[in-house]
């Protein structure tokens, strides 16, 4: 019989990604920048389904800053 992660919510990976895509929002937070932690958070709670789109917004909001 073989084991998965299916039911315990997925890998250390994604939940490591999950993490720091809610410390990103949290420094958002603090920056001042509301509109990128609220995004950041939805990404968040968004990647116990679609794994790697917190990961995902948050190299996009870095480029989006840079860019401006």
């Amino acid at each position: 019989m073989s084991t998965t992660n299916a039911g315990s919510g997925g890998s250390s990976a994604n939940k490591l990604s999950i993490v720091s895509t809610v410390i990103d929002a949290g420094l958002a937070f603090a920056r001042g920048r509301p509109k990128s932690g609220l995004l950041l958070l939805a990404a968040a709670a968004l990647s116990t389904r679609v794994p790697g789109i917190g990961t995902a917004t948050s190299l996009l909001l870095r480029v989006v800053r840079r860019l401006r």
